[in-house]
């Protein structure tokens, strides 16, 4: 049974829990024929070991197939507190859905699926996953914690965002990010997903405030959200459409190819200088395009983690 199978089974993102395995299964399944191969017994009951450490819990037989060494780990191990943090305002539900496709996710069902890919990898290491849900509130806040009842809680939390309908609803992401630092105290891996739409004047204020999460030695990473195909490349038929802003409700009407030549070049301008800012304040930029599939999304957590390890 493929993805989309499973997901309409699941009756949209009511099973979130199935359709992340069945993401990071097809993930590992692919790292074989990857640079990374090797590295998939990370995410089960392995890590890799360190000189200096006791050879006491080294694995002999996973050496002899990958020729890596790896420790075994146990239930009471916890080496990593990561915290995921989403963006449910109305611009992160485009395009609007009434039904579920795997391969054509808006913003927030692909933010929804994507962290919870990442919480069943963490709950795989045991490490400990907290998360926030900001809109034009600060919707859901839960510290980070492994056990299983918390596990459940955070992905009804995900599945209520992807399935709610936030209407008009704007948001001061760097209002949220600040008030978000303050509650994370231990070093932690943070991953913010977000479409970064906001006004030029919050630009800076944004900025302040990732850096504001990375006070206390945190590694923060920004997943940028978009629907590459529409939002950069403008890519509609030239007939005459209604353009909503889907958080004020303000709109034009327009031929697409009017605009086309100077959208993508404003936008192209803007994405670049998110890239250029965030790497100006160590903050780890990567474009997440909706259409694309999830390997971006765990590939750099497996990179990061190296990190905290």
């Amino acid at each position: 049974m493929n993805l989309q199978e499973e997901l309409n089974k699941a009756g949209g993102f009511k099973n979130l829990e199935h359709l992340a395995k069945q993401v990071v299964e097809g993930f590992i399944s692919g790292m074989h024929k990857s640079p990374f191969h090797g590295f998939s017994a990370e995410f089960a009951e392995h890590k890799i070991y360190n000189q200096g450490e006791s050879t006491r819990h080294i694995d002999w037989k996973l050496y002899a197939k990958t020729d890596k060494l790896y420790t075994k780990r146990y239930d009471d191990e916890t080496n990593l507190r990561c915290h995921i943090i989403l963006d449910n305002s109305s611009s992160m539900h485009y395009p609007e859905q009434t039904t579920f496709s795997i391969d054509h996710l808006n913003k927030i069902g692909f933010s929804a699926l994507a962290s919870a890919s990442l919480m069943h990898i963490l709950k795989k290491q045991r490490d400990a996953v907290g998360l926030s849900i900001y809109s034009d509130n600060y919707d859901f806040y839960a510290s980070e914690k492994g056990s299983e009842r918390h596990h459940q809680m955070l992905l009804a939390q995900l599945s209520n965002a992807v399935l709610s309908k936030p209407v008009s609803k704007q948001t001061e992401t760097y209002k949220y990010l600040h008030q978000i630092a303050e509650k994370i105290h231990r070093r932690s891996l943070i991953f913010v997903f977000t479409d970064m739409f906001q006004t030029a004047t919050d630009e800076e204020k944004l900025f302040e405030a990732l850096r504001h999460l990375k006070h206390n030695k945190h590694e923060v990473v920004l997943f940028h959200v978009f629907d590459k195909s529409k939002e950069l490349t403008f890519d509609f038929d030239n007939k005459p459409k209604r353009f909503v802003d889907l958080e004020t409700g303000e709109f034009i009407n327009l031929y697409s190819d009017t605009v086309k030549e100077n959208y993508e070049k404003l936008v192209s301008a803007y994405f670049e200088n998110l890239r250029i800012k965030c790497g100006q304040n160590k903050i780890k930029y990567v474009e997440a395009d909706i259409n694309r599939n999830f390997d971006a999304i765990l590939t750099t957590y497996m990179v990061e983690r190296q990190k905290f390890i």
